[in-house]
C-alpha cells in the first residue's frame, strides 16, 4: 500500500495565508517562525474570506457555475490544510500561523491527557480554558497590536466561543447571519479605518457538503451564491484593499454501505480507552500497554483501505507538522487515517445526525486536503 505523503508544510500552507496577508498590510513577522511567504501584494488594508468546506479540487471541478471565481483562476492556487483535515484544527492553524503540532489543536475530538477525558474542540463544551489549550498569539491580536482595526464578521455564537478564543482571538467582532450581510458588515469595516484587517467567515458550502455530498446540486448551489457575494465584496472594495480567499478543508463523499462502525467490532475496542479524531482520521487512546496490539488489530481488520500508525510514526512522518513536547499526549496512541472512501464511525457514542452524513473529511488525501488560495490585489497602491 502506498504510503501517504504528509502536507508540504514547508512549501506553503493554510498556515502561512493570516501571516502572508498581515505582512502585506505592513504587519512586523520577523518572528514569524519557519512560515513561507506566499508573496501576497502589498495593500493597505485587506479582507480574507474563509469559505468552510470549499476544497480546491471540488472548485477546480465546478468553476463553471462561479464565474468571478473562475475569472480570478490564474490568480489561485492550491495550498494543503495541514492534517488533520478538520474545521478546529484549520482554524488554529489559520489563526495562529502554524502548523498543528505546533499549536496543538489536533482534531474535531482530542484528549485532554490531564483530565483523561475527550473533548470536542468545534463545540468547545466542558473544554479547557481556550487560552490555556492554545497560548500563541494569533495574527489578529499581531495587526491589531499594530494598530490596524481588525474586524471578524461571523455568526453570532461564534463570538466568545471556545474555538474562536482559542484560534482567532483579537480585534472586535460583528455578528451577522446571512452572507449578505457579512459582505456589508465586512465593506463596512474595511472603509472604517486607513489601514484594516477584516475577516469573513462562511459555513454553509462545508454544512450542504456534509449533508448531500460535496459538488452535488445543493453544493453547487451554494457556491454560487458564495461566487455572487464575493463578486460584490470585491467591487465595493476600496481602491488600496485586497482580497483573499481560503478554506479550511476539502470533503469526500462516504457511501454508508461500506463504512466499518466500531460498535459492532469488538475485536476493534479491545485495549481502548478512548476514541478521538473524526471519521476519516480517527485517534485511539490505548489502555496502557495495548497500544502495539490495538494497532495490530486495526490494521488487520482495514487492510489497504487505512493507514495504521503508532503515535511516533505519524509524528516522525510529519503528518502534524513539527510536534511541540506538551502537544505530544494530545495524539493518539494509534492513528488511523482512512484512504479512498473510508470512514469509521461508532454508532455507540455518535448522534444520529453525524453518523447521517454524507461528506467527510479530516484525512490526507489530497480531495480533504487541498484548499484554494485566491488573492486580488488592490486596484491602486
Amino acid at each position: 500500500m502506498r504510503e501517504p505523503a504528509a502536507p508540504a508544510y514547508a512549501a506553503g500552507s493554510l498556515a502561512d495565508v493570516l501571516p502572508s496577508l498581515a505582512l502585506s498590510l505592513g504587519v512586523p513577522g520577523e518572528d514569524r517562525g519557519g512560515g513561507a511567504d506566499l508573496g501576497l501584494t502589498p495593500a493597505r488594508r485587506g479582507v480574507v474570506v474563509l469559505v468552510d468546506g470549499l476544497g480546491a479540487h471540488q472548485l477546480a471541478r465546478r468553476l463553471g457555475h462561479a464565474p468571478w471565481l473562475r475569472s480570478h483562476r490564474e490568480r489561485t492556487r492550491a495550498l494543503p490544510a495541514g492534517f488533520p483535515a478538520t474545521t478546529a484544527t484549520s482554524m488554529g492553524t489559520f489563526g495562529t500561523g502554524l502548523p498543528p503540532g505546533g499549536h496543538g489543536m489536533l482534531g474535531y475530538e482530542v484528549l485532554v491527557p490531564e483530565t483523561n477525558r475527550v473533548f470536542n474542540e468545534l463545540s468547545w463544551e466542558d473544554g479547557p480554558v481556550p487560552e490555556r489549550w492554545q497560548p500563541r498569539r494569533t495574527w489578529f491580536q499581531r495587526a491589531a497590536d499594530d494598530g490596524l482595526e481588525v474586524v471578524r464578521v461571523g455568526p453570532g455564537f461564534f463570538d466568545g466561543s471556545g474555538l474562536t478564543r482559542a484560534a482567532l482571538r483579537g480585534g472586535r467582532f460583528v455578528a451577522a447571519d446571512l452572507l449578505a450581510a457579512r459582505v456589508d458588515a465586512a465593506l463596512r469595516a474595511v472603509r472604517s479605518a486607513p489601514r484594516a484587517l477584516v475577516y469573513l467567515y462562511w459555513g454553509e458550502v462545508d454544512k450542504l457538503g456534509h449533508v448531500h455530498g460535496p459538488e452535488t446540486f445543493e453544493w453547487t448551489t451554494e457556491l454560487e451564491s458564495v461566487d455572487r457575494e464575493l463578486a460584490r465584496l470585491a467591487a465595493g472594495l476600496p481602491d488600496d484593499a485586497s482580497l483573499t480567499v481560503t478554506a479550511d478543508h476539502g470533503m469526500i463523499a462516504c457511501p454508508h454501505d461500506t463504512r466499518v462502525d466500531v460498535r459492532h467490532e469488538p475485536g476493534l475496542l479491545a485495549g481502548v480507552r478512548h476514541l478521538g479524531g473524526e471519521p476519516r482520521g480517527t485517534q485511539v487512546y490505548c489502555e496502557p500497554g495495548a497500544a502495539a496490539d490495538v494497532a495490530a488489530a486495526w490494521a488487520e481488520r482495514l487492510g489497504e483501505r487505512a493507514w495504521v500508525r503508532s503515535r511516533e510514526q505519524a509524528v516522525a512522518a510529519g503528518w502534524f507538522g513539527p510536534v511541540e513536547p506538551e502537544h505530544l499526549a494530545r495524539v493518539g496512541d494509534v492513528v488511523v487515517v482512512s484512504s479512498g472512501d473510508l470512514a469509521v464511525v461508532d454508532s455507540g457514542r455518535m448522534r444520529q445526525q453525524l453518523l447521517d452524513l454524507v461528506g467527510m473529511h479530516g484525512g490526507l488525501e489530497p480531495e480533504e486536503l487541498d484548499v484554494p488560495l485566491v488573492h486580488v490585489p488592490p486596484r491602486a497602491g
